[in-house]
C-alpha cells in the first residue's frame, strides 16, 4: 500500500477515535498497536514495552510530578491572599487597579507553578468577589482572571514546555528562559488594555472608596508579601539560568520550597499534604499515559515514512515558509478550541517539528509560539478549561456562561497580537536562552 493512503488511514483512524470520545491515551495507543501489527506483525509489539521504559524513566520527565506537586502546595499556601492584599492597597485607588493587579498576581503565580488552573482558581476565589463587590464590570473582572491564569503555562516553569521538550529533544532550560520575556510582554499587554479601557470607561473598573485606601505605612508593610514568592522564583528559575541545577533538579527544590512556604504560613496539615500528593499522582499518571500513547504513535508515524510524505506535500505547494508557519498557528488555534494542550502537542509535534527544522525555523522559538497558542486554547470556547473553572466560580455570583465567553474576546485578540510580536521579533524569545549557562 502506498504511503499516501497509509498516512490518511493513520490520521483518519486517530481522528475517528477522538471524535468517538475515547480517552486520549487510548486513542494514540490503539492506533499505534493496530498499525504496528499491520506493518510488522505481533512480534513487533515489543516496541510498546521499550517505549514505556524509555519514556517513564526519562530524567526530564521527573520534573513533571515535582512541578505539579509544587503547584498543589502553592494553591494551599495562602500566598495569594497576601499578594492580593498587597495589590489591593497599592493598585486599588487606580481605575481598573484591582483587575490590573490581578493579572500581576497571576504572572507571579505563573513563575512559581507550571499549571494554568492554580492562578485561575485561586484568583477566582479571592479577586473576583472583591471586584464584583466594588462594582467592577463582570466582563472585565472575569476576563482578567481567565486570561491572567493562562500565563501559568508560558512563564516558566511550565508543564507544557516539559512535554514539548521531551518529544522534540530541546533543552527544557532554554524553553523556560525563552518563555520569560513573552510572558512578561503578554501580561503587560493585558494590563495596558485594562488600564486604557477603564481610563476611558471608568464605570468598568471604579477605584476603591477613599475610606478603604491604605496609608503609606500600610502599603510598605504589605510589600513583605512578595518576599517568599521572590525567593521561590529565584530558587527555581535562578538556579536553572545560572547553570547551578538542571530543570529537573530545580523542580525538586521548588517542591521542597513550596512545602517550606506552607509550613512558614502555618497552613500545613497532614490532610492537606495527602490531598496534594493524591492530586499530583492522579495528574501525573494521566500525563504519563498520554505521553506513552503519543510516543508510540510518533514512532509508527516516522517509521512508515509519513513524516517525509507530509513534508513533501506541504513543500510541494512552493509557498513562502512564513505562510506555512502562519498556517500552523491557525491549526493550533482551531485544535485549541476542542482539545487538551497535551493532546495537541502529541498530535502536532511529530508532524510539525521536522518540517519546522527543514524550513530553517528555531524549534525553541516555535515552542514558545506553540505555548502561547495553548494559552489561547485555555480561554476559547467551547472547551477552554479556564472557562469552565470560571463558570464553577462565577456562576454562583450571577455571571452567565455567555458573559464568560464575551469576557475572553478582547484577551484572545491581545494574545494573538502577542504571537504576531513574537513572530516579528524572534530575539524576544531567543536572547535570554543564548545567555544562560547550561548543564
Amino acid at each position: 500500500m502506498n504511503i499516501a493512503l497509509t498516512t490518511i488511514l493513520l490520521f483518519g483512524f486517530l481522528l475517528l477515535l477522538l471524535a468517538l470520545g475515547f480517552p486520549l491515551a487510548f486513542c494514540f495507543g490503539s492506533v499505534a498497536v493496530i498499525f504496528i501489527i499491520w506493518q510488522w506483525g505481533p512480534e513487533a509489539l515489543f516496541i510498546l514495552a521499550t517505549t514505556a521504559f524509555s519514556s517513564w524513566t526519562s530524567f526530564i520527565l521527573i520534573a513533571v510530578p515535582l512541578f505539579i506537586l509544587m503547584a498543589n502546595f502553592l494553591e494551599r499556601s495562602g500566598l495569594a491572599d497576601d499578594l492580593y492584599d498587597m495589590m489591593y492597597k497599592w493598585a486599588g485607588p487606580l481605575r481598573g487597579g484591582l483587575a490590573m493587579g490581578t493579572v500581576v498576581i497571576c504572572a507571579i503565580f505563573a513563575a512559581m507553578a507550571g499549571i494554568s488552573g492554580v492562578a485561575t482558581v485561586t484568583m477566582g476565589l479571592i479577586a473576583l468577589p472583591s471586584m464584583l463587590r466594588r462594582n467592577y464590570d463582570k466582563i472585565i473582572a472575569v476576563g482578567c482572571i481567565s486570561a491572567g491564569g493562562t500565563l501559568g503555562i508560558l512563564i516558566p516553569p511550565s508543564i507544557i514546555m516539559i512535554l514539548y521538550a521531551s518529544l522534540t529533544g530541546e533543552s527544557v532550560g532554554k524553553l523556560f528562559m525563552g518563555g520569560v520575556f513573552p510572558g512578561i510582554i503578554l501580561a503587560a499587554i493585558f494590563i495596558a488594555y485594562i488600564g486604557i479601557r477603564t481610563f476611558f470607561q471608568p464605570h468598568l473598573g471604579p477605584p476603591i472608596p477613599k475610606e478603604e485606601r491604605a496609608t503609606w505605612k500600610e502599603k510598605f508593610q504589605s510589600l513583605k508579601a512578595v518576599i517568599l514568592p521572590i525567593i521561590l522564583i529565584f530558587l527555581v528559575l535562578g538556579v536553572i539560568y545560572t547553570g547551578i541545577c538542571t530543570p529537573t533538579e530545580a523542580s525538586g527544590i521548588g517542591a521542597l520550597g513550596a512545602l517550606v512556604v506552607i509550613i512558614i504560613k502555618r497552613r500545613f496539615t497532614w490532610q492537606m499534604f495527602t490531598d496534594a500528593l493524591r492530586r499530583t499522582l492522579n495528574l501525573t499518571a494521566m500525563v504519563m499515559w498520554i505521553l506513552l500513547g503519543a510516543k508510540c504513535f510518533s514512532h509508527i508515524y516516522i517509521a512508515i515514512g509519513a513524516s517525509d510524505f507530509v513534508h513533501s506535500v506541504i513543500t510541494g505547494f512552493e509557498v513562502n515558509r512564513w505562510i506555512i508557519l502562519i498556517g500552523m498557528q491557525i491549526v493550533f488555534f482551531i485544535l485549541g478550541c476542542f482539545m487538551d494542550p497535551a493532546g495537541i502537542i502529541m498530535i502536532c509535534t511529530p508532524v510539525f517539528i521536522p518540517l519546522i527544522k527543514k524550513l530553517g525555523f528555531d524549534s525553541v522559538w516555535f515552542g514558545v509560539l506553540f505555548t502561547i497558542n495553548m494559552e489561547i486554547g485555555y480561554i476559547t470556547p467551547p472547551f477552554g478549561f479556564n472557562l469552565f473553572y470560571m463558570k464553577s466560580l462565577a456562576g454562583p455570583m450571577g455571571v452567565s456562561m455567555g458573559e464568560i465567553y464575551r469576557s475572553i474576546i478582547p484577551f484572545t485578540i491581545l494574545a494573538i497580537l502577542g504571537i504576531v510580536i513574537i513572530m516579528l521579533f524572534p530575539q524576544l524569545v531567543l536572547w535570554l536562552p543564548s545567555t544562560m549557562i547550561t548543564r
